[in-house]
């Protein structure tokens, strides 16, 4: 299968859908300015991953789900994302393309908090969405599938948080593609005013084995001086959907982003996980760690490029790979000339659970300052025998202690998550995918 040069979706549509949504008319116009030009832009080209072929045009666009009145309603796998024995005040669940359940707290409500679904953000917050949306962070014409992605958004959260407002509590958003089809290409869009701070969570399921689909995902996090946004996510999408993930965030001074990404996906996977330093003393953390499996082809890059003066960037990633299946991991910190007393770190790291599999680690530093600090590490091998015969010297089974050694090398992703739930369906997940 390759991929489409048009597709199946033309101006009279996105005009039509546009409409039907209620969308302000540069919602419109940009939409359709997108859609023109992801004819003539090429697809992005990830570092040693042909993607030519994969599939990001197969998919149905618009497809709607059940509302809920209570929680008690959702199936027990959705359930498990949330903490039972806490009152769900902040939450907003998308089942395919139609938000079926969402609430937030009053009190911060009354604070100014906005927290809603993209459609009615741009309905009823028009300027404010439009001043940031996809503006500071990605751009719509970056290559072919940030085109796409403009033109067919049909889904994904907007989050706002006023100047000084300090949200305790996680927020946390569930995407739910209960069709097979159904494509979610969401945007979310995170916002954080000067000295405030919030933390996002988000999970992604799906269970289409044989159907095919793609997921085409636009992050955008900006931080205000002095601001915190510390974001988690888990992509859990099946075999049948093919994956686009661009998660970006703009930090301004004194502020301070955080990245922990669980990628769990069974399908074909491209992820970009970005962050530019833009103000003096920003700082950014950016943790991922991601298991394949079967003859799954994925690409991971995080990259925190440093514009301030005296900016913090680490990045981790942690993959383990098994039976046929591939992964590039590139880690880049970029220093760039006036950003001085700056540091970047990183370290990416690879198990390889089979002599079929494959991990390529690849650590890159840019440095265009002289008076800066920079390091990084990478290893892909198998499980470290030494640890293995100190576990079972201790009477722990082969199979255990090997089971020990991989969580603790995922830990630093898992242990950050805030919902203890996400947290635990996490460890789930992982112990379904490695055994």
């Amino acid at each position: 299968m390759t991929v489409e040069v048009s597709l199946p979706y033309d101006k009279e549509y996105i005009s039509q859908f546009s409409q039907g949504q209620n969308e302000p008319e540069w919602m419109k116009n940009l939409r359709l300015s997108a859609l023109e030009k992801s004819e003539s832009l090429p697809l992005p080209k990830p570092d040693k991953t042909n993607i030519s072929k994969w599939n990001f045009t197969e998919f149905d666009h618009h497809v709607t789900g059940d509302r809920i009145d209570s929680l008690d309603e959702l199936p027990g796998e959705i359930k498990d994302f949330l903490d039972e024995e806490k009152e769900q005040q902040n939450l907003v669940i998308q089942r395919n393309h139609t938000v079926a359940y969402g609430t937030i707290d009053q009190k911060l409500k009354d604070q100014g908090v906005i927290f809603t679904d993209i459609g009615t953000a741009l309905r009823e917050h028009s300027e404010l969405v439009e001043k940031y949306y996809m503006n500071d962070a990605v751009h719509m014409d970056e290559h072919r599938l940030t085109a796409l992605h403009a033109a067919l958004m049909n889904g994904g959260i907007f989050l706002y948080i006023p100047k000084n407002v300090q949200i305790e509590d996680p927020i946390q958003a569930i995407f739910w593609q209960e069709d097979p089809k159904a494509s979610l290409i969401n945007h979310i869009l995170v916002v954080a005013e000067e000295n405030s701070s919030v933390t996002y969570v988000e999970n992604y399921i799906s269970h289409n084995k044989e159907e095919k689909t793609s997921a085409n995902i636009v992050t955008e996090v900006i931080a205000k001086d002095g601001a915190k946004v510390s974001f988690g996510a888990v992509d859990n999408f099946e075999a049948g959907t093919t994956v686009y993930a661009n998660r970006r965030g703009v930090a301004y001074r004194d502020s301070v982003i955080e990245w922990a990404l669980g990628q769990m996906n069974e399908g074909d996977t491209v992820s970009e996980n970005i962050t530019h330093l833009i103000g003096d003393n920003s700082h950014s953390n950016a943790k991922t760690v991601a298991i394949g499996r079967g003859k799954q082809k994925q690409n991971f890059t995080a990259n925190i490029t440093h514009f301030g003066k005296g900016s913090d960037g680490y990045i981790l990633q942690h993959g383990v790979m098994k039976d046929k299946a591939s992964a590039i991991f590139n880690g880049i910190g970029k220093i760039e000339h006036g950003a001085s007393k700056s540091n970047a770190e990183q370290e990416s790291r690879v198990l390889m659970l089979s002599s079929d599999a494959r991990g390529d680690a690849n650590p890159i530093l840019l440095i265009d300052e002289d008076d800066v600090t920079a390091g990084h590490a990478a290893s892909v091998g198998r499980v470290d025998p030494i640890q293995l015969y100190y576990l079972m010297s201790r009477g722990i089974s082969k199979f255990e202690a090997e089971r020990l050694i991989i969580h603790g090398f995922l830990a630093p992703v898992v242990n950050q998550l805030p919902v203890e739930a996400v947290k635990r369906q996490l460890q789930q997940v992982i112990e379904r995918k490695v055994y």
